[in-house]
């Protein structure tokens, strides 16, 4: 299990990765959501994968793409590192990484 801190804004938000499958949560919920659950941005989506323009189904092929990304990758490092880069284009700042087993890395001062 790996996990990072973000901060959007003013929330913060915490994503995590366990074999493979990718959980988020924000300082609101106490619970952990897969992707299925979240609040997908059209023109994010769109931004990322532009041949969705004019699928009514974007949103789940958006999903499926990123678990398939997700999956063929091979270590948890890898996939967080993606996530980080991925979200960081959105405005979201990373502020701490752990592992399991391990302290928190602060990422940015």
């Amino acid at each position: 299990m790996i996990g990072v801190i973000f901060e959007y804004g003013s929330e913060k938000v915490e994503v995590r990765i366990d074999n493979s499958v990718c959980y988020f949560r924000t300082s609101n919920s106490n619970q952990f959501a897969t992707i299925d659950g979240i609040k997908l941005d059209k023109k994010g989506s769109l931004k990322e994968h532009p041949d969705l323009k004019d699928r009514k189904d974007w949103k789940s092929e958006t999903i499926k793409r990123f678990k398939e990304k997700i999956k063929n990758m091979e270590k948890e490092t890898e996939q967080i590192k993606y996530i980080i880069d991925d979200l960081t284009k959105y405005g979201y700042k990373p502020l701490y990484l752990q592992r399991q087993g391990y302290r928190p890395v602060k990422l940015y001062k």
